[in-house]
Protein backbone atom coordinates (compact mmCIF):
# COMPACT_ATOMS: atom_id res chain seq x y z
CA UNK A 1 0.00 0.00 0.00
CA UNK A 2 1.48 3.78 -0.81
CA UNK A 3 1.79 5.86 1.63
CA UNK A 4 -0.44 9.11 2.15
CA UNK A 5 0.28 12.26 3.20
CA UNK A 6 -2.22 14.83 5.14
CA UNK A 7 -0.66 18.40 5.65
CA UNK A 8 -2.50 19.82 8.96
CA UNK A 9 -2.67 23.72 9.17
CA UNK A 10 -2.03 22.81 13.03
CA UNK A 11 -2.22 20.00 15.27
CA UNK A 12 -1.42 18.42 18.46
CA UNK A 13 1.21 16.88 18.87
CA UNK A 14 2.93 15.50 21.69
CA UNK A 15 0.55 17.78 23.68
CA UNK A 16 1.32 20.79 22.25
CA UNK A 17 -0.24 22.81 18.89
CA UNK A 18 2.15 22.47 16.12
CA UNK A 19 2.04 24.69 12.88
CA UNK A 20 2.35 23.12 9.38
CA UNK A 21 2.12 18.93 10.43
CA UNK A 22 2.69 16.43 7.73
CA UNK A 23 1.03 13.11 8.49
CA UNK A 24 2.47 10.26 6.51
CA UNK A 25 0.25 7.06 7.03
CA UNK A 26 0.54 3.85 5.51
CA UNK A 27 -1.53 0.56 5.95
CA UNK A 28 -3.81 2.56 8.68
CA UNK A 29 -1.48 3.62 10.80
CA UNK A 30 1.10 6.89 11.01
CA UNK A 31 4.65 6.69 9.68
CA UNK A 32 5.71 9.45 10.21
CA UNK A 33 4.28 13.01 11.86
CA UNK A 34 6.95 16.37 11.06
CA UNK A 35 5.65 19.98 11.77
CA UNK A 36 6.78 23.07 10.71
CA UNK A 37 7.48 21.93 6.77
CA UNK A 38 5.52 22.98 3.41
CA UNK A 39 2.96 21.08 1.96
CA UNK A 40 4.20 18.47 0.41
CA UNK A 41 3.28 17.40 -3.26
CA UNK A 42 0.09 15.49 -2.94
CA UNK A 43 -0.59 16.15 0.21
CA UNK A 44 -4.58 16.16 1.54
CA UNK A 45 -4.86 19.62 3.64
CA UNK A 46 -6.83 19.91 6.82
CA UNK A 47 -6.99 23.17 7.57
CA UNK A 48 -7.94 24.38 11.15
CA UNK A 49 -6.76 22.32 13.60
CA UNK A 50 -6.04 18.42 13.51
CA UNK A 51 -6.77 16.68 17.20
CA UNK A 52 -7.01 13.31 17.75
CA UNK A 53 -9.91 11.26 17.35
CA UNK A 54 -12.47 11.52 19.87
CA UNK A 55 -13.41 8.19 21.56
CA UNK A 56 -17.03 7.21 22.72
CA UNK A 57 -16.12 4.58 25.32
CA UNK A 58 -19.74 3.59 26.55
CA UNK A 59 -22.15 3.43 23.96
CA UNK A 60 -26.43 2.09 23.75
CA UNK A 61 -26.85 2.51 20.28
CA UNK A 62 -30.93 1.70 20.53
CA UNK A 63 -31.22 4.73 23.17
CA UNK A 64 -30.67 7.38 20.46
CA UNK A 65 -34.07 6.32 19.01
CA UNK A 66 -35.33 7.46 23.05
CA UNK A 67 -33.97 11.33 22.31
CA UNK A 68 -36.61 13.96 23.01
CA UNK A 69 -39.03 11.13 23.41
CA UNK A 70 -38.79 9.95 26.80
CA UNK A 71 -38.77 13.22 27.86
CA UNK A 72 -42.76 13.08 29.22
CA UNK A 73 -41.99 9.64 29.76
CA UNK A 74 -40.83 8.33 32.92
CA UNK A 75 -40.04 10.84 36.02
CA UNK A 76 -37.49 9.08 37.92
CA UNK A 77 -34.48 6.47 36.57
CA UNK A 78 -36.45 3.54 36.68
CA UNK A 79 -39.11 4.92 34.55
CA UNK A 80 -36.92 6.00 32.00
CA UNK A 81 -35.94 2.31 32.24
CA UNK A 82 -39.70 1.01 31.37
CA UNK A 83 -39.90 3.23 28.59
CA UNK A 84 -36.59 2.36 27.18
CA UNK A 85 -37.32 -1.54 27.49
CA UNK A 86 -40.09 -0.74 25.19
CA UNK A 87 -38.03 0.43 22.45
CA UNK A 88 -35.90 -2.93 23.38
CA UNK A 89 -38.57 -4.30 22.48
CA UNK A 90 -39.45 -3.36 18.60
CA UNK A 91 -36.02 -4.06 17.32
CA UNK A 92 -34.55 -7.30 14.93
CA UNK A 93 -31.16 -7.52 13.66
CA UNK A 94 -32.30 -5.68 10.50
CA UNK A 95 -33.95 -2.37 12.47
CA UNK A 96 -30.63 -2.56 14.82
CA UNK A 97 -28.75 -2.52 12.13
CA UNK A 98 -30.53 0.38 10.57
CA UNK A 99 -30.52 2.41 13.25
CA UNK A 100 -27.16 1.54 14.77
CA UNK A 101 -25.53 2.52 11.43
CA UNK A 102 -27.44 6.09 11.13
CA UNK A 103 -26.23 6.54 15.32
CA UNK A 104 -22.33 5.60 14.19
CA UNK A 105 -22.38 8.15 11.25
CA UNK A 106 -24.01 11.00 13.90
CA UNK A 107 -20.77 9.68 16.02
CA UNK A 108 -18.11 9.93 12.94
CA UNK A 109 -20.09 13.56 12.27
CA UNK A 110 -19.29 15.04 15.74
CA UNK A 111 -15.43 13.71 15.73
CA UNK A 112 -15.90 10.30 16.88
CA UNK A 113 -13.32 7.44 15.39
CA UNK A 114 -13.90 4.94 17.94
CA UNK A 115 -16.86 3.51 19.76
CA UNK A 116 -17.37 0.99 22.74
CA UNK A 117 -20.67 -0.60 22.77
CA UNK A 118 -21.90 -1.91 25.74
CA UNK A 119 -24.23 -4.40 23.97
CA UNK A 120 -26.78 -7.02 25.82
CA UNK A 121 -29.66 -6.66 23.03
CA UNK A 122 -28.72 -10.10 22.26
CA UNK A 123 -31.70 -12.06 21.68
CA UNK A 124 -35.26 -11.80 19.70
CA UNK A 125 -38.65 -11.37 21.72
CA UNK A 126 -38.83 -13.43 25.28
CA UNK A 127 -35.37 -14.46 24.76
CA UNK A 128 -35.98 -16.41 21.29
CA UNK A 129 -32.95 -17.26 20.17
CA UNK A 130 -32.08 -16.05 16.84
CA UNK A 131 -30.75 -19.44 13.97
CA UNK A 132 -27.74 -16.65 13.79
CA UNK A 133 -26.36 -16.00 18.10
CA UNK A 134 -24.94 -13.13 17.47
CA UNK A 135 -27.28 -11.90 14.70
CA UNK A 136 -27.54 -8.46 16.84
CA UNK A 137 -23.96 -7.79 17.55
CA UNK A 138 -23.42 -8.81 13.52
CA UNK A 139 -25.74 -5.69 12.90
CA UNK A 140 -23.74 -3.18 14.90
CA UNK A 141 -20.54 -4.72 12.89
CA UNK A 142 -22.44 -3.48 9.53
CA UNK A 143 -23.38 -0.52 11.05
CA UNK A 144 -19.74 0.38 12.29
CA UNK A 145 -18.14 -0.97 8.89
CA UNK A 146 -20.61 1.38 6.69
CA UNK A 147 -20.22 3.98 9.24
CA UNK A 148 -16.50 3.59 9.18
CA UNK A 149 -15.21 3.92 12.61
CA UNK A 150 -13.87 1.58 14.86
CA UNK A 151 -15.78 -0.80 17.28
CA UNK A 152 -15.24 -2.32 20.53
CA UNK A 153 -18.06 -4.52 20.90
CA UNK A 154 -18.44 -5.20 25.03
CA UNK A 155 -20.70 -8.39 24.85
CA UNK A 156 -22.96 -7.97 28.02
CA UNK A 157 -23.44 -11.12 30.73
CA UNK A 158 -27.17 -10.30 32.05
CA UNK A 159 -28.77 -13.35 34.09
CA UNK A 160 -31.84 -11.88 36.59
CA UNK A 161 -33.62 -8.67 37.20
CA UNK A 162 -31.77 -8.03 40.66
CA UNK A 163 -31.33 -10.04 44.24
CA UNK A 164 -33.76 -12.95 43.85
CA UNK A 165 -35.64 -11.62 40.52
CA UNK A 166 -35.95 -13.46 37.62
CA UNK A 167 -35.72 -11.64 34.43
CA UNK A 168 -38.71 -10.19 33.02
CA UNK A 169 -40.31 -10.58 29.66
CA UNK A 170 -37.92 -7.97 28.09
CA UNK A 171 -34.96 -8.33 29.88
CA UNK A 172 -35.24 -11.94 28.82
CA UNK A 173 -34.04 -10.65 25.36
CA UNK A 174 -30.83 -9.90 27.23
CA UNK A 175 -29.95 -12.87 29.39
CA UNK A 176 -28.50 -16.08 28.00
CA UNK A 177 -29.41 -17.88 30.97
CA UNK A 178 -27.13 -18.93 32.37
CA UNK A 179 -23.29 -17.94 32.27
CA UNK A 180 -21.92 -20.73 30.32
CA UNK A 181 -24.28 -20.01 27.54
CA UNK A 182 -22.92 -16.31 28.02
CA UNK A 183 -19.73 -18.02 27.32
CA UNK A 184 -20.27 -20.44 24.45
CA UNK A 185 -22.24 -17.27 22.36
CA UNK A 186 -19.78 -14.62 23.17
CA UNK A 187 -16.62 -16.64 22.42
CA UNK A 188 -17.81 -17.21 18.41
CA UNK A 189 -17.51 -13.41 18.26
CA UNK A 190 -13.70 -12.68 16.39
CA UNK A 191 -11.94 -9.42 15.91
CA UNK A 192 -10.36 -7.75 13.40
CA UNK A 193 -8.41 -4.56 12.04
CA UNK A 194 -11.80 -2.26 13.06
CA UNK A 195 -13.14 -4.75 15.85
CA UNK A 196 -12.23 -5.63 19.01
CA UNK A 197 -14.23 -8.11 21.40
CA UNK A 198 -14.60 -7.75 25.18
CA UNK A 199 -16.65 -8.62 28.02
CA UNK A 200 -18.99 -6.60 30.52
CA UNK A 201 -20.74 -6.85 33.49
CA UNK A 202 -24.00 -5.31 32.70
CA UNK A 203 -24.13 -4.79 36.64
CA UNK A 204 -24.43 -6.13 40.22
CA UNK A 205 -27.91 -6.35 40.08
CA UNK A 206 -27.67 -8.03 36.52
CA UNK A 207 -25.63 -10.92 37.26
CA UNK A 208 -24.54 -12.83 40.68
CA UNK A 209 -20.89 -12.89 42.66
CA UNK A 210 -20.12 -16.37 40.70
CA UNK A 211 -21.05 -14.78 37.35
CA UNK A 212 -19.53 -11.92 37.45
CA UNK A 213 -16.07 -13.61 38.75
CA UNK A 214 -16.64 -16.10 35.54
CA UNK A 215 -17.13 -13.28 33.31
CA UNK A 216 -13.84 -11.67 34.52
CA UNK A 217 -12.11 -14.69 34.11
CA UNK A 218 -12.73 -15.25 30.66
CA UNK A 219 -11.91 -11.15 29.95
CA UNK A 220 -8.65 -11.95 32.08
CA UNK A 221 -7.69 -15.26 30.00
CA UNK A 222 -8.08 -12.99 26.88
CA UNK A 223 -6.43 -10.04 27.75
CA UNK A 224 -9.88 -8.31 26.63
CA UNK A 225 -11.09 -5.26 28.35
CA UNK A 226 -14.05 -5.74 30.16
CA UNK A 227 -16.79 -3.09 31.76
CA UNK A 228 -19.64 -3.00 34.27
CA UNK A 229 -21.92 -0.16 35.02
CA UNK A 230 -21.93 0.47 38.89
CA UNK A 231 -23.63 2.96 41.40
CA UNK A 232 -25.02 4.78 38.69
CA UNK A 233 -27.94 4.54 41.06
CA UNK A 234 -28.15 5.57 45.09
CA UNK A 235 -30.64 2.57 45.46
CA UNK A 236 -28.60 0.27 43.71
CA UNK A 237 -25.59 0.47 46.32
CA UNK A 238 -28.80 0.10 48.72
CA UNK A 239 -30.07 -2.85 47.14
CA UNK A 240 -26.24 -4.20 46.76
CA UNK A 241 -25.59 -3.71 50.98
CA UNK A 242 -28.96 -5.10 51.78
CA UNK A 243 -28.21 -8.29 50.29
CA UNK A 244 -24.65 -8.67 50.40
CA UNK A 245 -22.82 -6.49 53.17
CA UNK A 246 -20.98 -5.09 49.92
CA UNK A 247 -20.96 -2.34 47.94
CA UNK A 248 -21.19 -2.86 44.21
CA UNK A 249 -17.37 -2.16 43.92
CA UNK A 250 -16.74 -4.63 46.83
CA UNK A 251 -18.72 -7.02 44.88
CA UNK A 252 -16.49 -6.44 41.88
CA UNK A 253 -13.28 -6.52 43.63
CA UNK A 254 -13.85 -9.86 44.65
CA UNK A 255 -14.65 -11.54 41.74
CA UNK A 256 -11.57 -10.17 40.47
CA UNK A 257 -13.24 -7.55 38.16
CA UNK A 258 -11.20 -4.68 38.84
CA UNK A 259 -7.45 -3.98 36.85
CA UNK A 260 -6.23 -1.85 34.09
CA UNK A 261 -7.91 -3.69 31.58
CA UNK A 262 -11.66 -2.86 33.31
CA UNK A 263 -13.69 0.31 33.29
CA UNK A 264 -16.15 1.01 35.58
CA UNK A 265 -19.05 3.01 34.16
CA UNK A 266 -20.32 6.07 35.86
CA UNK A 267 -19.25 5.80 39.27
CA UNK A 268 -21.60 8.09 40.10
CA UNK A 269 -22.04 7.22 43.63
CA UNK A 270 -19.05 5.04 45.27
CA UNK A 271 -17.59 5.62 48.58
CA UNK A 272 -14.68 6.85 49.56
CA UNK A 273 -13.58 2.72 50.24
CA UNK A 274 -14.75 2.40 46.83
CA UNK A 275 -12.47 5.31 45.12
CA UNK A 276 -9.60 3.75 46.77
CA UNK A 277 -10.55 0.00 45.22
CA UNK A 278 -10.36 1.55 41.91
CA UNK A 279 -7.79 3.54 41.85
CA UNK A 280 -5.55 1.45 43.73
CA UNK A 281 -5.91 -1.28 41.09
CA UNK A 282 -5.75 1.16 38.11
CA UNK A 283 -9.46 0.60 36.77
CA UNK A 284 -10.77 2.93 34.64
CA UNK A 285 -13.69 5.05 34.96
CA UNK A 286 -15.99 5.93 31.60
CA UNK A 287 -18.02 9.16 32.93
CA UNK A 288 -21.44 10.05 30.86
CA UNK A 289 -22.19 13.23 32.16
CA UNK A 290 -24.91 13.96 29.76
CA UNK A 291 -26.62 10.79 30.67
CA UNK A 292 -26.02 11.28 34.29
CA UNK A 293 -27.18 14.15 34.17
CA UNK A 294 -30.95 13.46 31.53
CA UNK A 295 -31.57 10.83 34.27
CA UNK A 296 -30.63 12.83 37.33
CA UNK A 297 -28.15 10.56 38.56
CA UNK A 298 -25.85 13.09 40.25
CA UNK A 299 -22.18 14.16 39.86
CA UNK A 300 -19.46 11.33 39.69
CA UNK A 301 -16.08 12.06 41.94
CA UNK A 302 -13.98 11.90 38.87
CA UNK A 303 -11.17 14.08 40.26
CA UNK A 304 -10.63 11.84 43.37
CA UNK A 305 -10.91 8.94 41.00
CA UNK A 306 -8.16 10.14 39.04
CA UNK A 307 -6.41 11.65 42.03
CA UNK A 308 -6.93 7.89 43.53
CA UNK A 309 -4.93 6.61 40.26
CA UNK A 310 -8.46 5.95 37.51
CA UNK A 311 -7.58 6.49 34.69
CA UNK A 312 -10.94 8.88 32.81
CA UNK A 313 -12.66 8.11 29.10
CA UNK A 314 -15.96 9.78 28.40
CA UNK A 315 -19.26 8.39 26.62
CA UNK A 316 -22.34 9.34 25.44
CA UNK A 317 -24.57 6.39 26.71
CA UNK A 318 -28.06 6.70 26.14
CA UNK A 319 -27.07 9.48 23.35
CA UNK A 320 -29.25 12.19 25.22
CA UNK A 321 -26.46 13.92 22.99
CA UNK A 322 -23.81 12.90 21.15
CA UNK A 323 -21.02 15.22 21.70
CA UNK A 324 -17.75 14.41 23.48
CA UNK A 325 -16.94 17.85 23.48
CA UNK A 326 -19.50 18.73 25.44
CA UNK A 327 -19.23 15.54 27.81
CA UNK A 328 -15.39 16.25 28.45
CA UNK A 329 -16.68 19.71 29.87
CA UNK A 330 -19.00 18.12 31.96
CA UNK A 331 -16.48 16.36 33.77
CA UNK A 332 -15.41 19.17 35.05
CA UNK A 333 -18.04 22.10 35.03
CA UNK A 334 -20.23 19.84 36.67
CA UNK A 335 -17.71 18.78 39.35
CA UNK A 336 -17.18 23.28 39.42
CA UNK A 337 -20.69 22.91 41.02
CA UNK A 338 -20.50 19.91 43.32
CA UNK A 339 -17.19 20.95 44.77
CA UNK A 340 -17.74 24.90 44.16
CA UNK A 341 -14.56 25.94 43.05
CA UNK A 342 -12.73 25.71 39.44
CA UNK A 343 -10.14 23.88 37.77
CA UNK A 344 -10.55 20.22 39.02
CA UNK A 345 -9.51 18.96 35.33
CA UNK A 346 -7.52 20.63 33.05
CA UNK A 347 -8.20 20.87 29.17
CA UNK A 348 -5.31 18.76 28.28
CA UNK A 349 -6.95 16.18 30.84
CA UNK A 350 -10.11 16.40 29.63
CA UNK A 351 -8.76 15.90 25.73
CA UNK A 352 -6.83 12.78 27.04
CA UNK A 353 -9.94 11.52 28.33
CA UNK A 354 -12.03 11.39 25.12
CA UNK A 355 -8.94 10.45 23.07
CA UNK A 356 -5.96 8.30 24.41
CA UNK A 357 -7.80 7.67 27.36
CA UNK A 358 -11.15 5.90 25.59
CA UNK A 359 -8.92 4.00 23.74
CA UNK A 360 -7.33 2.61 26.18
CA UNK A 361 -10.35 1.74 28.36
CA UNK A 362 -11.25 -0.15 25.10
CA UNK A 363 -8.29 -2.31 24.31
CA UNK A 364 -6.38 -0.07 21.14
CA UNK A 365 -3.42 1.45 21.25
CA UNK A 366 -3.47 5.32 20.05
CA UNK A 367 -5.21 8.25 20.69
CA UNK A 368 -2.61 10.84 19.47
CA UNK A 369 -1.03 12.29 16.74
CA UNK A 370 2.92 10.09 16.64
CA UNK A 371 4.37 7.84 14.46
CA UNK A 372 3.02 4.33 15.50
CA UNK A 373 0.16 5.16 16.11
CA UNK A 374 -3.63 4.14 14.12
CA UNK A 375 -4.45 7.08 11.65
CA UNK A 376 -7.60 8.21 13.34
CA UNK A 377 -7.58 12.06 13.69
CA UNK A 378 -10.24 15.25 13.14
CA UNK A 379 -9.78 18.00 11.74
CA UNK A 380 -11.53 21.35 13.39
CA UNK A 381 -12.70 24.66 11.23
CA UNK A 382 -11.40 27.60 13.53
CA UNK A 383 -11.51 30.40 11.69
CA UNK A 384 -15.03 29.47 10.64
CA UNK A 385 -16.60 28.60 13.78
CA UNK A 386 -18.32 31.09 16.07
CA UNK A 387 -17.41 29.14 19.11
CA UNK A 388 -13.56 29.32 18.53
CA UNK A 389 -13.10 33.01 16.94
CA UNK A 390 -10.34 34.82 18.36
CA UNK A 391 -8.58 31.50 20.26
CA UNK A 392 -4.38 31.97 19.71
CA UNK A 393 -2.07 29.28 19.86
CA UNK A 394 -1.30 29.66 23.25
CA UNK A 395 -4.96 29.00 24.17
CA UNK A 396 -6.51 26.75 21.49
CA UNK A 397 -6.74 23.59 23.34
CA UNK A 398 -8.53 25.42 26.40
CA UNK A 399 -11.22 27.14 23.81
CA UNK A 400 -11.77 23.63 21.67
CA UNK A 401 -12.42 21.74 25.20
CA UNK A 402 -14.33 24.13 26.62
CA UNK A 403 -16.30 25.56 23.46
CA UNK A 404 -16.13 23.15 20.47
CA UNK A 405 -19.00 21.47 19.40
CA UNK A 406 -19.52 18.89 17.01
CA UNK A 407 -20.45 20.89 14.19
CA UNK A 408 -17.39 22.56 14.15
CA UNK A 409 -15.75 18.79 12.75
CA UNK A 410 -15.37 19.39 9.35
CA UNK A 411 -13.24 16.17 8.13
CA UNK A 412 -12.58 12.74 10.00
CA UNK A 413 -9.97 9.85 9.27
CA UNK A 414 -10.05 6.77 10.71
CA UNK A 415 -7.30 4.11 10.19
CA UNK A 416 -6.04 6.61 7.07
CA UNK A 417 -9.26 6.85 5.29
CA UNK A 418 -11.58 9.43 4.88
CA UNK A 419 -15.27 9.23 6.73
CA UNK A 420 -16.16 13.07 6.90
CA UNK A 421 -14.96 15.65 4.34
CA UNK A 422 -16.26 18.83 4.29
CA UNK A 423 -18.86 17.93 7.07
CA UNK A 424 -20.67 15.54 5.39
CA UNK A 425 -20.38 11.49 5.60
CA UNK A 426 -19.17 9.90 2.53
CA UNK A 427 -22.07 7.20 3.64
CA UNK A 428 -24.93 9.92 2.61
CA UNK A 429 -27.62 11.95 4.12
CA UNK A 430 -26.89 10.90 7.91
CA UNK A 431 -29.99 13.12 9.21
CA UNK A 432 -32.44 10.73 6.89
CA UNK A 433 -30.92 7.75 7.96
CA UNK A 434 -31.57 8.34 11.51
CA UNK A 435 -34.89 9.75 11.08
CA UNK A 436 -36.05 6.73 8.57
CA UNK A 437 -34.54 3.81 11.42
CA UNK A 438 -36.14 6.00 14.49
CA UNK A 439 -39.38 6.24 12.93
CA UNK A 440 -39.37 2.54 12.35
CA UNK A 441 -38.67 2.00 15.98
CA UNK A 442 -41.18 3.94 17.39
CA UNK A 443 -43.69 3.24 15.40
Amino acid sequence: MNPATWHAERAIVGGAVVADVAITVEGGSITGVAGQVPPPDGARRLGGLTIPGLVNAHSHAFHRAMRGWVERRGADFWGWRAAMYAVASRLDPDSYRDLATAVYCEMALSGITAVGEFHYLHHGPRGARYAEPNAMADALRAAADTAGIRLTLLDACYLRGGWGVEADEIQQRFSDGSVDAWEERVSLHAGSDRVKVGAAIHSVRAVDEAGLARVAEWATSRRAPLHFHVSEQRAENEAALAATGRTPIELLAEGGALGRRSTAIHATHVTGGDVGLLGGTGTGVCMCPTTERALGDGVGPAAALAAAGSPLSVGSDSHAVIDLFEEARAIELDERLSHERRRLHTADDLLQAATAGGMASLGWEGGAIREGAPADFVALDVEGSIRLAGAADSDLVDHVVFAAAPSDVTEVVVGGRPVVSAGRHVAGDVAAMLARAISRVRR
